[in-house]
């Protein structure tokens, strides 16, 4: 199973989707981390090449019959596209889940006190992630909305919500 996670920073993805992994045991995949490791080398990120790594890492471990997390802002409709590619073209099912902050205070809050944990990743400002090009979602998805909900209630409606899907 490949299970897309998309969200604007600071929403909580990042802490939900790699809570999954570890209970789920499954190969984690953080895009953040492969950007950084690449401008590490002196690698310019400056388009989609931090995804396209992603999308093969991914492909090789579904390959190899593992469950595949992607931690991802996946802001447009390409690259949500083209993670159902990599599930489709194995004829692996996937789900994708959006995670939000409905609460703008709350969503600024933690965007302003966050401290990086990818060694010198720099994080976005709230006026970056306001401005940020998000396209709204084409297809049914799950949505988990972590604005008032600790990890553990917010890892509990996503497995709600995931039973659901597979009992309908």
């Amino acid at each position: 199973m490949l299970y897309i996670f998309g969200g604007l920073p600071g929403t909580g993805k990042t802490t939900l989707s790699s809570a999954l992994a570890r209970e789920l045991k499954a190969t984690y995949l953080r895009v953040d981390v492969v950007e950084q490791a690449m401008r590490d080398t002196g690698k310019i990120i400056d388009g989609p090449e931090g995804y396209i790594v992603c999308y093969a890492i991914a492909s090789q471990n579904l390959k190899l019959g593992l469950d595949v997390i992607a931690d991802t802002v996946n802001p447009i409709q390409t690259t949500r596209q083209a993670w159902r590619n990599v599930a489709d073209t194995l004829e692996t099912p996937y789900v994708e889940i959006e995670v939000i902050c409905s609460d703008e205070n709350e969503h600024r809050r933690r965007i302003e006190t966050r401290a990086a944990d990818i060694p010198g990743f720099v994080l976005p400002t709230w006026e970056k992630v306001r401005n940020r090009k998000y396209d709204v979602w084409d297809e049914d998805h799950i949505v988990i909305d972590t604005a008032h909900q600790t990890v553990k209630e917010s890892l509990n409606t996503l497995y709600k919500q995931l039973n659901e899907r597979r009992n309908s």
